[in-house]
């Protein structure tokens, strides 16, 4: 197999990290990486490097950061690296025509769902949310919808009760990854072609935002239940107990009744509280200011705060 293609790499965080160490794994020239401009982080804002450009500079690939490649200029620069393909995983720059026509073989995106279900930019959470029995992750080649493309390959794996964002996004990476370097060797080979998707069935994955992970304990307990797993580990659940922030990290459905976000039980094994329909168990939770515990170890120095009766906002 020929493995001096050209192949421009474009991402940004880790998910996409990920697939870039794995196609330098697979020995494949990366001739540069395109990447997010440094952004500030940190209490000190300092300005970050992205985790792809991080792992470019190590293996001495240069780097790219334009604001847009909507730009002639920005353009002009990618032409003359005369790529082969470009692999796209989570770069978060919309790629015009002009640029998803420059590679010899096209673009290709590795997306962390089974298209056409959950297109954009949440589908690891989104996924979770919604209570689906599997996830996976599917390389297309690109086109100018977003994740409309022919489907090159997928890859299955069910989504457990156990399953959080974090779990799920870790799982796909590496999934991803493989999956990756399978379909440049059948791009390389002219062996893989194409599967368009049925847009019929097509669901919108919805950036996530802080506020809606605010509970609203008049929804049924396995929605919540979810919810939490879903938004962990950002952006969590979180509520508010006479006026003090709770996060809620880790919960489980129980069977309690009563009025929606009052305490019904409390003891070591967690925190009842009754939700629209059923109850959530709250096992793991965050004050402000400290770190998440255990409810076991909460509810021996903070018996009063969470007594019975009381209910959350």
């Amino acid at each position: 197999m020929d493995l001096h293609m050209r192949i421009v790499f474009a991402g940004t965080p880790e998910f996409a990290a990920q697939h870039l160490q794995a196609l330098l794994d697979a020995g494949h020239c990366i001739v540069a990486v395109y990447t997010q401009p440094d952004r500030p982080a940190g209490r000190g804002q300092k300005l970050m490097p992205s985790p792809v450009k991080q792992l470019a500079v190590r293996h001495d690939i240069p780097v790219h950061q334009p604001q847009t490649l909507r730009n002639p200029d920005a353009q002009a620069e990618l032409a003359t690296l005369q790529a082969d393909l470009m692999v796209v995983v989570a770069y978060g720059l919309i790629l015009p025509q002009a640029v998803l026509d420059m590679p010899r073989l096209g673009c290709i995106n590795s997306h962390a769902s089974l298209l056409p279900r959950w297109r954009g930019a949440a589908p690891i959470q989104r996924a979770i949310e919604a209570g689906d029995a599997e996830s996976g992750v599917t390389v297309m080649q690109m086109e100018a919808g977003l994740d409309t493309g022919p489907m090159l390959l997928e890859v299955a794996t069910p989504i457990s009760a156990e399953d959080t964002g974090g779990s799920l996004h870790d799982r796909l990476a590496e999934l991803g990854s493989q999956a990756v370097v399978e379909a440049v060797a059948g791009l390389q080979a002219g062996t893989l072609a194409g599967q368009a998707q049925d847009d019929a069935l097509a669901t919108y994955a919805h950036k996530l935002n802080k506020e809606e992970a605010r509970i609203d304990w008049t929804r049924p307990a396995v929605e919540l239940e979810r919810l939490i797993r879903a938004f962990h580990p950002w952006p969590i659940c979180h509520a508010s107990l006479e006026g003090a922030a709770v996060k809620i990290h880790a919960a489980r459905v129980g069977a309690g009744q009563g009025r929606p976000g009052q305490i019904i039980a409390a003891d070591k094994d967690g925190l009842e509280v009754a939700c629209g329909q059923g109850s959530l168990r709250l096992t793991r939770l965050q004050l402000a200011g400290g770190k998440p515990l255990g409810f076991g170890d909460l509810y021996n120095s903070r018996r009063e705060q969470f007594a019975p009766g009381k209910t959350f906002e």
